[in-house]
């Protein structure tokens, strides 16, 4: 599970964030590489005064706290591995990631690293985001019985979590685990501005594969759940639509797909050909025509032959009355199976539906 996350809480960008709650789907952890640079900026944690008191978020990989720079007095938030005989390699490749990042405005900004004298644990220091995630946020209006979010919102976050990821390719860097969970929201000049975090499970580009499979299902790309060996940023591009749809509905798009349990039983299927199935009832069922390869990846072979429509329904279930026709061609363009025909956040970012909002 990645971590780097303020957990549900409040309503505005100013409340008090509790604890995260772990994630129902747990990865393998990643095996880092052999080599991996260390980060610029060092320091010890007795620059930090650290409140231990209760985690900013935590999970199977780290635990976030809010912690105060004792110099400067500017508020940082730290995340320290979840086990005491972690590799420290994971930490530090973490930090790489987001030390490439700087200067990306919608991502959070790293700092430096931190190594505690006594134990040798290191800990990653990062800006802290005093908003609540986009998932707290999209629970709070769900909860509330709230309209869902106007179109030209939804625009304005999709145009700076695209920016975000655009800025992460061009660093050679796959994240693999974009969700709201992992959106901060903070307020910078009366305006929304949104971070996307935890690079726990991140990925170089150039890294070879095989990749492990990782992130959080209900909004992984279906190569990875194919079992493709190698992945790269347009895994995060199907992320951003997973995302962009639920913005437009408050709810994720695989359970207003229809109910898995409907097509398989969970307990005696595995939840990588659950989840494909779901995906496959509401984009079409692909096939070697409309995805060339796809009867070789790794599990085809294990696919039970459960004959679905071919067709989409994802303007269906977001009419034009719910999105423009510029808004669907961006959700279509990400939403798309084959990958090789899935905007790239580059190319999404060109669209007609960006243009009233550009640069």
């Amino acid at each position: 599970m990645a971590v780097c996350k303020r957990p549900a809480a409040a309503v505005d960008c100013h409340s008090q964030a509790k604890p995260a709650k772990k994630r129902r789907f747990v990865v393998a952890r990643r095996t880092a590489p052999t080599v991996t640079k260390k980060p610029a900026a060092f320091a010890t944690t007795a620059d930090y005064e650290v409140d231990t008191t209760s985690s900013l978020g935590e999970g199977a990989f780290g635990v976030v706290y809010k912690a105060r720079h004792r110099a400067t007095g500017q508020t940082v938030a730290i995340k320290f591995d979840a086990y005491a005989d972690g590799d420290p390699r994971e930490l530090l490749r973490e930090a790489r990631f987001l030390e490439a990042c700087s200067g990306n405005p919608h991502v959070v900004g790293f700092r430096c690293v931190v190594r505690d004298p006594p134990t040798g644990e290191l800990g990653l220091v990062m800006e802290f985001v005093p908003g609540p995630s986009l998932r707290s946020i999209l629970f709070r209006r769900r909860r509330a019985a709230e309209p869902p979010l106007p179109e030209a919102t939804v625009r304005t976050f999709m145009r700076q979590l695209l920016m975000g990821v655009r800025g992460m390719q061009d660093r050679n860097i796959v994240h693999r685990d974009i969700k709201p969970e992992n959106v901060m929201l903070a307020e910078e000049g009366g305006e929304v501005l949104l971070k996307i975090c935890d690079f726990g499970l991140a990925i170089s580009a150039s890294d070879p594969p095989p990749h492990k499979q990782a992130g959080t299902k209900m909004y992984t790309a279906p190569e990875v759940l194919m079992g493709k060996p190698g992945h790269d940023a347009l895994v995060d591009a199907w992320s951003l639509g997973c995302v962009m749809a639920e913005l437009l509905v408050g709810e994720r798009l695989l359970q207003r797909g229809g109910v898995m349990e409907a097509l398989f039983d969970l307990e005696m299927c595995a939840e990588e050909v659950a989840y494909l199935w779901t995906i496959f009832g509401v984009l079409g069922t692909p096939d070697d025509t409309t995805w060339p390869g796809f009867a070789s990846l790794p599990r085809a072979a294990t696919m039970p032959p459960l004959e679905l429509e071919q067709r989409s329904r994802l303007r269906e279930m977001f009419p034009e009355e719910m999105l423009s026709e510029e808004g669907f061609q961006v959700l279509n363009g990400l939403l798309t199976c084959n990958p090789e025909e899935r905007l790239s956040a580059a190319d999404a970012l060109k669209l007609p539906w960006f243009a009233a909002a550009a640069d």
